[in-house]
């Protein structure tokens, strides 16, 4: 016999190999999107089995699942189990990894609205302001192209009125970045007419934003019933 037969040839763990094809090792010298979908499966595992790595577990389940993320994400814990060497902890930490991705997806942020017109800005405000018990003043901050930045509410107060102070109001949009801003508040008791209180802040607002080169787009009264504008009604001069 010679020397050497018989004896079987050892196969090399992931720890063993090059650090350059080791998934983790790749991951932090490159980042996660020059990795491959096996690859990344095989962190998400972590350990193979005496005769398998991570990898090629990792290569077996997707095969299984024909090389699709979806149909993977759609198996059961059990299913995944069915491979040699995927216990319930693998299993389980494949398809939360796989679960995320989908929610990270499904909660990407939508293009921003445009706020251009006073139905628009009630619109935005409507379910925040028109049924409060009490009044409650807030802001929308606009770009220049009249895109939504933030609603950001100012202060909350009683049935017959709130304090809105300019410098807390201007001091959100100065801190945004914004260009414009359309104030908005809600009347509990459903009259919609401005009050006198209501006009002097409006100038007060148009005034300060003259100053500070912001547009106040707009000044809405809100209600259950509907809304009033400012600017349609020719008052924000």
């Amino acid at each position: 016999m010679e020397q050497g037969e018989g004896k079987s040839t050892r196969r090399l763990s992931i720890p063993e190999w090059d650090s350059s094809d080791r998934p983790r090792e790749r991951m932090l010298a490159h980042g996660s999107k020059a990795l491959s979908d096996a690859e990344l499966v095989a962190i998400l595992i972590r350990s193979g089995t005496p005769d398998q790595s991570a990898l090629e577990l990792s290569k077996i389940l997707l095969k299984n699942a024909s090389n699709d993320l979806n149909a993977l994400a759609a198996c059961t814990p059990a299913e995944l189990m069915k491979c040699n060497g995927v216990g319930e902890a693998k299993a389980l930490s494949i398809l939360a990894a796989l679960e995320l991705g989908m929610r990270r997806r499904a909660g990407s942020p939508q293009e921003r609205p445009r706020i251009g017109t006073s139905a628009q800005a009630y619109d935005e405000l409507r379910a925040k302001l028109a049924d409060l018990p009490v009044e409650e003043f807030w802001v929308l901050l606009l770009d220049r192209g009249m895109r939504l930045l933030k609603i950001q509410p100012i202060s909350k107060g009683g049935i017959h009125g709130t304090v809105a102070d300019p410098k807390v109001i201007f001091g959100h949009a100065l801190e945004k970045g914004a260009s414009c801003i359309v104030v908005a508040h809600n009347h509990p008791s459903g009259q919609l007419r401005p009050s006198e209180e209501d006009i002097r802040l409006t100038r007060k607002l148009v005034e300060g934003g003259r100053m500070l080169d912001i547009l106040v787009q707009d000044h809405l009264i809100i209600t259950a019933a509907g809304y009033y504008s400012f600017a349609d009604n020719g008052q924000l001069h």
